[in-house]
């Protein structure tokens, strides 16, 4: 056994969509880190879609980037289509999503993370995880390193004794083409976690010069092309169509035939598969009603032919995919350059996690993606953040960075995984959110780049940018406040125009505004002040306007559960000694271990009774 000849602050195991945002974070926070890889050819990678964002999943991207995190700006950078989806419905579920160029998305990640100060890459497999009382000391790698550090980040994505099916055909890999981590999932069943099992699975891929993209619908970038990161003035590279089709009956019947050689329907795959993004052949067994299915055609770079056929994700025998493809609408002729395969892959039951992500059983080391029963790279990214920021807290001994529920979807995020649990893959929506009419897209970064400037990842110039966004916002709320306007012939003419009802005396700009059919583009023709202002800038203060009743509503009510939320919950109690409280009750609080009561009313189970009776049992302690 050799002894690395470097002992670091912080390593993380994994540079997936978590690795990189947790070892830049840990890095840029001015701790020695090392990033682990097994391939350093795949830092970044886009093992499923390639696309970056999507509803609710934009939000997590925008708040990456309110933090000082890279994922916002690597898509920037690398993307082939920008859209705002669900601009026809309320700001809350407005959201952005792009197509990216896989290889572009990598090699620029790679860029950044070889040239980030404080960060070493090294390509290696973690066989072992070092612990001395429990605290971590290191990692033994499988050809026999020890590396040691005094924090570590797990982010191994689907790679966990990784399991691939093919109809019938199984074999172990992290994903196709790389091996899977074996000893690793031992080691950290070895230290008392408990672990599970889940399943995920891809598309077949398809060669582009095979498709007859003629008789399809083409969906093309947005022509404002919107952007993730607020560094980025404009969208530099060149954009690409996506096209949409259809599955069919005579595709669902080629489907059903193979069946007995699914592995989904064979009891072959152990692990519970994404509810919210089934197999094809899971969708035509349970809606057998319905008579197509859609498809994005979704071209995964500028000078690559492979095509991502986005809702068809399927395990059947190849030769039932390529029939499967052949029956479907311009893919008649196509060709299959990759098969579509699930995954199964072992998962560490969430609720072990304190909300830094740090795990309760062992000090130093931490969990983020994956691992952690998600989906999806966005909600990788958000947990690699994080967990590199705490690990990064840890070794320095500071206060570590929580996001709350009534901050961020990142909070959301992590607070259903902690106090929750999760025996699917997660995924992120916007209906998780209590207050997503305060967790919106567009006002991100003023929620969070505060904590991203305290925490000194965030550059000063985003942050000088976007107080000056906050200072204009203002600004102009207190105008449309203050500024009258008096019945005249053509403010009646104008309001006729646009179908508005015509006011007897005089209006503030402000209760104009309120009107649903006024916004700020008709005010813009009327108002120059208004005219030239920012886009954004226009989105935010229409949105504050109109939805101000809601808005303060639901700050109402994040005040008052705030409350609740603030009573802490020692790490160490006693929950045998509290009155009132069922077995139940009491296996469940001292398995979640929630630091506060707030969290304690989010654990399934957990009656107002039982709050009660711990926050009396506080109260007596002297505690409340």
């Amino acid at each position: 056994m050799s002894i690395f000849s470097k002992v670091y602050d912080v390593i993380v195991i994994g540079a997936g969509h978590a690795g990189c945002e947790a070892a830049l974070a840990s890095a840029r926070l001015g701790v020695s880190t090392l990033l682990l890889t097994i391939n350093l050819d795949n830092i970044a990678a886009m093992s499923c879609n390639p696309a970056i964002g999507g509803l609710a999943k934009g939000h997590l991207v925008r708040e990456i980037d309110a933090l000082g995190g890279e994922m916002a700006k690597n898509i920037d950078e690398t993307g082939i289509q920008f859209r705002r989806l669900n601009t026809s419905k309320g700001p809350a579920v407005r959201a952005t999503r792009a197509q990216a160029d896989m290889w572009l998305y990598k090699n620029r990640m790679k860029r950044i993370i070889e040239n980030q100060k404080n960060l070493d890459v090294y390509q290696a497999m973690a066989a072992k995880i070092l612990t001395k009382e429990n605290r971590i000391t290191g990692i033994v790698t499988t050809i026999g390193e020890t590396i040691y550090a005094k924090a570590l980040v797990i982010t191994t994505g689907t790679f966990l004794k990784g399991l691939i099916h093919i109809g019938l055909e199984r074999f172990p890999a992290g994903r196709l083409g790389d091996p899977p981590s074996n000893r690793l999932s031992d080691s950290i069943k070895e230290l008392g976690f408990e672990i599970g099992r889940l399943k995920t699975g891809t598309t077949p891929r398809l060669d582009a010069r095979t498709i007859n993209f003629t008789e399809l619908e083409a969906q093309h970038s947005d022509s404002d092309l919107p952007n993730f990161s607020y560094l980025t003035e404009n969208i530099k590279t060149p954009q690409k169509p996506c096209f949409i089709t259809y599955t069919n009956a005579k595709t669902h019947e080629i489907i059903r035939s193979g069946f007995d050689r699914s592995p989904l329907f064979t009891g072959v795959i152990e692990g519970t598969g994404a509810r919210y993004c089934p197999s094809i052949e899971d969708k035509v067994n349970k809606f057998p009603d319905r008579d197509r299915h859609q498809i994005f055609l979704e071209p995964e770079g500028i000078e690559t032919n492979e095509i991502y056929p986005n809702g068809i994700p399927t395990s059947l025998p190849i030769d039932i995919q390529q029939r499967m493809a052949n029956s479907i609408k311009g893919l008649e002729n196509a060709k299959i350059m990759r098969p579509g395969y699930a995954i199964e892959y072992d998962f560490v039951n969430p609720v072990q996690l304190k909300t830094t992500l740090e795990t309760q059983l062992i000090s130093g080391l931490f969990l983020a993606g994956q691992i952690n029963g998600t989906s999806g790279y966005e909600e990788a990214g958000a947990q690699g953040i994080i967990a590199g920021i705490n690990a990064a807290k840890y070794v320095q001994e500071s206060e570590p960075v929580i996001i709350r529920r009534d901050q961020g979807y990142i909070g959301v995020l992590i607070d259903d995984l902690v106090t929750k649990g999760t025996k699917e893959p997660y995924r992120m929506f916007t209906s998780r959110a209590e207050y997503r009419l305060l967790l919106r897209e567009d006002n991100a970064h003023i929620r969070l780049s505060g904590i991203g400037r305290q925490i000194g990842l965030l550059d000063s110039d985003i942050w000088d940018k976007i107080q000056d966004k906050i200072n204009r916002i203002n600004e102009i709320r207190e105008t449309l406040k203050r500024t009258r306007i008096h019945r005249s012939n053509d403010i009646d003419n104008w309001l006729n125009s646009i179908d508005s009802a015509i006011f007897n005396d005089s209006i503030t700009l402000e209760e104009l505004l309120r009107r649903p059919e006024v916004d700020m583009e008709k005010l813009s023709g009327q108002f120059d002040f208004i005219n030239d202002l920012p886009k954004d800038i226009k989105e935010h203060i229409e949105v504050d306007v109109k939805y101000e009743g809601y808005i303060n509503r639901q700050i109402e009510d994040i005040e008052k559960s705030k409350k609740i939320e603030e009573i802490r919950i020692p790490s160490d109690i006693d929950y045998s000694e509290i009155p009132g409280l069922s077995n139940e009750v009491r296996e469940k609080l001292g398995r979640h271990k929630p630091s506060t009561l707030g969290m304690a009313g989010r654990i399934s189970g957990i009656t107002p009774a039982s709050l009660t009776a711990i926050r009396i049992y506080l109260r007596k302690l002297e505690l409340v």
